[in-house]
């Protein structure tokens, strides 16, 4: 398949993103995408100069664009994390998002990244979750957004929001079924050797 009909998923980093918040998709989409090229996606991740990004708790990761030389988005994913917070007051940043939405035909969220969503009002009467620790905050945001405490992630069409951190691997995994199959999400999840029984 030539790469121009290849489409694309780009994974936001910046500085103080929680690691699993984006690690987490990554692994999912990636491993879709370099064991089924046949379905035709891509992923990437992109930061605002291309320059690598130090996450929350130390990690250092690498960008394969900056937001200038970014190809058109069929998915965006903005992952969560305490470097949100400056986000939710970043009249640019926010304006970016703002022309993310007007370009790219699904938008998604893990964690706290649905807040920046919030802040430039673009999940406005929608459902939407979060962070457990941050629902206040998404209803405080938008008293408008119906906030979905109890759900894993929330898909509303052209808008999918994931609650914290884990969540966003389960969301990347429903993305795989929406976009693909449940087969082959099921493919994935097997691949990953992803199904939880936590010890505790």
């Amino acid at each position: 398949m030539a790469q121009e009909d290849t489409r694309k998923i780009g994974i936001l980093l910046f500085p103080d993103v929680e690691e699993l918040d984006a690690i987490g998709p990554w692994e999912v989409l990636s491993y879709w995408t370099r064991t089924f090229p046949e379905d035709g996606w891509q992923v990437f991740c992109f930061s605002a100069d291309g320059k690598p990004v130090a996450c929350a708790k130390g990690l250092t990761v690498e960008a394969h664009h900056a937001m200038a030389d970014l190809p058109g988005l069929d998915v965006l994913l903005h992952p969560g994390g305490r470097g949100t917070r400056p986000q939710l007051e970043d009249e640019q940043h926010l304006e970016w998002v703002r022309s993310q939405r007007r370009s790219v035909p699904l938008m998604t969220s893990v964690c706290t990244g649905s807040l920046v969503y919030a802040a430039a009002g673009l999940l406005a009467g929608r459902p939407a979750t979060t962070h457990w620790a941050s629902l206040d905050r998404l209803a405080e945001l938008d008293p408008s957004i119906d906030v979905r405490p109890d759900q894993r992630f929330v898909d509303d069409g052209d808008m999918i929001t994931s609650a914290g951190i884990s969540a966003g691997i389960d969301m990347a995994l429903h993305l795989v079924a929406r976009l693909v199959s449940p087969e082959r999400a099921r493919q994935v999840r097997r691949g990953i050797q992803y199904d939880p029984q936590p010890p505790v």
